[in-house]
């Protein structure tokens, strides 16, 4: 089989595979987690916007040392 249709494949997985842990998991909620101080909520009349910058930092550094411990560990 070629590589480019093995690829295809393994990423229509991988998708699958997120989206299925998305629906699983959207029924535990962390509760602090999109009302930390520094997200940006801004709330009018008819309009609503929200910018989570600390929780998106927050998300980024559990990432990041979560990969870095896996990187170690498969040394």
């Amino acid at each position: 089989m070629n590589i480019l249709g093995k690829s295809l494949i393994a990423i229509g997985m991988l998708i699958a595979l997120i989206g299925a842990g998305i629906l699983i998991f959207s029924r535990f909620k962390i509760p602090f987690l999109g009302r930390l101080p520094g997200d940006i909520l801004i709330q009018k009349k008819n309009f609503t916007f929200y910018f989570p910058i600390a929780t998106s930092i927050l998300a980024s550094v559990i990432l990041s040392l979560v990969l870095y411990v896996i990187s170690k560990i498969h040394r």
